[in-house]
């Protein structure tokens, strides 16, 4: 394996691991509120530091060796087949580390004041700092198999987070949907990983790093499965896995549900961890990819569809948080998109500058939340930007930046992704993104009109969030507005060595980045107009239907609910739990042997009548038995 060896990407992981060991095992006994807090948000920070070091060292090779590694231990070996327990840094695991640790420093920070009195203060700072562990572990990975237990983490992690408050049952149960919504797609990564490892040993191929798989990638190409190419099937398998993590259509029905857990969890779930797994992992296997652009295609048209899907749905939503889950849900379409356009650079560029500004949002919506008491309703909202001052202008710059205004962070990935989008010949697919687009800028106006700029709904005074909170939203507030300006040219120019260049433009550039500034001015003026009480209340009235089925989203739940949950709860309940529980194990395995055994026992019995005559003709058979057998 080529790489220069760095023990230093260890402390990278050991730092969140020893901070989930700590607030874990002693937070509540001997650290206390306080204390526990600051020991989460130092772990977070010595990790950064760590990565920062790493990113330095790494920029002091030349391009085309920026590649550090560090092996812990032989991890499997069967035969020929072996895996080690490695990490890698190179420019793509870069730019993902330090986004994880430093978007996640300033949640944890953020954590401090919007958790302060929680009684599971700890228990939280203690997840908190596991599920970035394994974030890490998945970014971080030399080969697909650790990458699969960081997969798996971050799955776990989710399901404490979003059902931290497990007493209430909605929340516990938002957790388990998670949980389980992901086992699903994770079935279909785990099969992809099998069908690769299968082929390559079959090939005698040693190995399963990474630049094993890149040089091995080729000898896919011989083998098909009913018809499909193995690499097609494989990276569909993997897709589907990336539809589960990242969200993306049939499995994104788990993402709104995982606000019911505290904000900024909702925050660090969807900026910069779990749900951009997908994105990462397709960036990572873009060789594999490459061999297959049939599936290709369809991460191209399903990142389409979901982005779309999503936007609609957030159009009418009345919870602050659910707006900006299905916002999230909307903007990893476009990551999607992009990557099945082979523009995995700008997936990754698109990934960054949404973990800046979504952050910004959650947070933004925490504070407001935290200001009102607890109410997320958009509703019972207004008036906010004379009570809440800071918050109001640090919104305002996530908006900005979400919508599209040039000049801020999402312009840049935004404009970027469509341009590449209508450049690999997708028309329909760029008229639909430059829709989704409009669509978003609209979303996003109408949250911000209603919470901050209209007048007051009744509520009572709401207060400002203290500085810890409002110091990572300013911190977030500068990056959403300048991260895409100083990223535009040196994220592509760091990350050549990973994929084929994308930088340098169409000759429609100028034309496409004007159509894309036109959707969303049109979509800001139409939801300045629509959110006043009369536009709104008439376009309600004119199309209840739709209204109604949007609000309702598209009842993708309900639907689930009729065509696969009740089905499987009949099958667990008539057929599973009568014939095999009841029926197999219960009735003939356990309560069947001892029926069997008591009668036995009961037809011995009789034999015990006290006659010595009989007892002698029984010895005499057993004897005459015996003999027998041994003649």
């Amino acid at each position: 394996m080529e790489g220069n060896y760095y023990p230093l990407l260890k402390w990278i992981l050991a730092a969140p691991l020893a901070g989930f060991l700590l607030n874990g095992f002693f937070g509540k006994k001997f650290l206390g509120e306080k204390a526990g807090g600051i020991a989460g948000s130092l772990a977070i920070l010595v990790s950064f530091i760590f990565a920062a070091l790493s990113f330095s060292d790494l920029l002091n090779l030349p391009p085309e060796n920026r590649l550090l590694r560090d092996t812990l231990f032989n991890w499997i070996s069967a035969g020929t087949f072996t895996v080690d327990a490695a990490f890698r840094f190179d420019p793509l695991s870069a730019v993902m580390a330090l986004i994880v640790t430093g978007v996640s420093f300033l949640i944890h920070v953020y954590s401090t004041g919007y958790m302060k009195g929680d009684a599971g203060y700890n228990r939280y700072f203690a997840y908190l700092n596991l599920f970035v562990f394994f974030m890490l572990t998945l970014v971080l990975a030399d080969n697909p198999l650790v990458m699969f237990v960081g997969w798996e983490g971050v799955g776990l992690c989710s399901y404490l987070l979003i059902g931290f408050w497990y007493e209430d049952p909605e929340k516990a149960t938002a957790g388990k949907k998670a949980f389980i919504t992901n086992r699903v797609g994770d079935a279909g990564f785990l099969l992809g990983l099998m069908l690769l490892s299968g082929i390559l040993a079959a090939n005698n191929v040693i190995g399963m790093d990474f630049e094993t798989l890149k040089a091995s990638a080729s000898l896919l190409s011989g083998y098909s499965f009913f018809g499909v190419g193995a690499a097609t099937l494989i990276c569909l398998l993997l897709f589907f896995g990336a539809t589960g993590k990242s969200a993306q259509f049939p499995l994104y029905v788990w993402l709104p549900d995982a606000m019911a857990g505290p904000t900024p969890v909702s925050a660090l779930i969807h900026a910069a961890t779990m749900v951009t797994a997908g994105v990462y992992m397709l960036a990572r296997l873009s060789f594999l990819y490459e061999l297959a652009p049939r599936a290709l295609e369809v991460v191209l048209l399903v990142g389409c569809f979901t982005a779309f899907f999503a936007a609609v749905i957030g159009l009418v939503q009345k919870d602050i948080k659910k707006v900006l889950a299905y916002s999230t849900v909307s903007q990893l379409g476009y990551m999607f998109m992009a990557a099945g356009a082979g523009a995995y650079a700008a997936s990754v560029f698109h990934l960054a500058t949404h973990a800046f500004f979504k952050a910004l949002l959650f947070l933004g919506a925490g504070s407001v939340i935290h200001g009102m008491s607890g109410e997320q309703d958009l509703s019972k909202m207004g008036g906010l930007k004379k009570e809440m001052p800071v918050t109001f202008l640090l919104v305002a710059a996530g908006w900005l930046a979400i919508a599209g205004v040039p000049g801020l962070s999402g312009f840049y990935s935004k404009d970027l992704i469509l341009e590449k989008v209508f450049e690999h010949g997708g028309g329909f697919v760029w008229g639909v993104g430059v829709l989704t687009a409009g669509l978003t800028a609209f979303y996003t106006t109408r949250l911000f009109v209603l919470a901050f700029l209209r007048s007051k709904r009744g509520h009572g005074h709401a207060h400002e969030s203290p500085l810890s909170m409002t110091l990572p939203m300013a911190a977030l507030a500068l990056l959403a507005v300048g991260g895409g300006f100083f990223l535009k040219e040196r994220l592509f120019v760091f990350l050549d060595p990973s994929f084929v260049p994308v930088h340098g433009h169409t000759p429609q550039a100028l034309r496409l980045m004007m159509v894309s500034v036109a959707a969303g001015v049109s979509g800001i003026v139409t939801a300045f107009f629509l959110t006043l009480p009369g536009p709104a209340a008439a376009m309600k009235a004119a199309l209840p239907r739709a209204h109604a089925l949007a609000f309702n989203k598209f009842y993708v739940d309900e639907l689930y609910a009729l065509l696969l949950l009740k089905p499987l709860r009949y099958a667990a309940d008539k057929v599973l739990y009568a014939l095999v529980d009841a029926g197999l194990i219960d009735g003939l395995l356990v309560n069947g042997a001892a029926k069997a055994s008591y009668s036995a026992g009961k037809a011995l019995a009789r034999a015990q009548n006290g006659r010595l005559d009989i007892y002698a003709l029984i010895f005499a058979l057993g004897v005459a038995a015996m003999l027998l057998w041994i003649i």
